[in-house]
């Protein structure tokens, strides 16, 4: 657009001196009415496939994080004295979350995503209350099944310290035993029973305490 605004300011001192100049045909095409509206348009396309391309880029990660739930959970996968281990096979020592920090753990060996992810959360134990099943907890550790009750989606996301679902916003409340608090789960998602090894690392002390995922009500 600058070189549009020099180009007008030459061809009006051309007409002040007299010298017949013709405009050159890009001056001419640049300053159409319907040369600028298909400008719009061609910017218009590439901002259009600039967004298609950034949801792509997108959708992989999301889907991991949203992912259903694919099969019914022919556990027992947890059971006792199977450590708790992270997306890396690393164990859980006690001091690795701090108060109000959340972690997805897995047993060992891990299994991979679609079967047994566990959220894995950390509070003041005094901070513990209603249907938590408080014998299953240690050090301010609780353990809850990931997969939402109602549809088998991942809960991966937290408001607060609230748990929500994303798929259709199911909430949870990981202080009371994760019990539903707001969108259409019908049921609690299920508490994994977990203690302290000699060792120092977070172990089960047996399977979740209730069925995994949707159904089972």
């Amino acid at each position: 657009m600058a070189d549009t605004g020099h180009g007008a300011a030459t061809d009006e001192c051309h007409s002040c001196d007299g010298t017949a100049t013709e405009p050159s045909i890009y001056q001419e095409f640049w300053g159409d009415a319907r040369a600028q509206m298909e400008r719009r348009d061609y910017a218009k396309a590439l901002a259009t496939v600039g967004g298609l391309t950034a949801l792509g880029s997108l959708a992989a990660p999301l889907a991991s994080l949203t992912r259903v739930f694919e099969r019914g959970y022919s556990g027992p996968v947890y059971s006792d004295g199977v450590p708790l281990v992270d997306e890396f096979g690393e164990r859980i020592e006690e001091g690795r979350l701090s108060e109000g920090e959340q972690l997805t753990v897995f047993p060992e060996p891990r299994p991979g995503i679609d079967r047994a992810p566990t959220l894995l959360v950390r509070f003041a134990e005094d901070a513990y209350g209603g249907e938590t099943r408080m014998e299953s907890t240690v050090g301010g550790y609780a353990a809850y099944s990931k997969v939402c009750t109602h549809a088998g989606c991942m809960v991966a996301n937290r408001e607060g310290q609230t748990l929500i679902c994303p798929c259709h916003s199911g909430r949870f409340d990981p202080l009371s035993g994760a019990t539903v608090t707001g969108g259409p789960p019908g049921r609690a998602l299920p508490q994994l029973p977990i203690t302290l090894s000699s060792e120092g690392y977070l172990v089960a002390t047996g399977d979740f305490e209730g069925p995994v995922g949707p159904g089972g009500e």
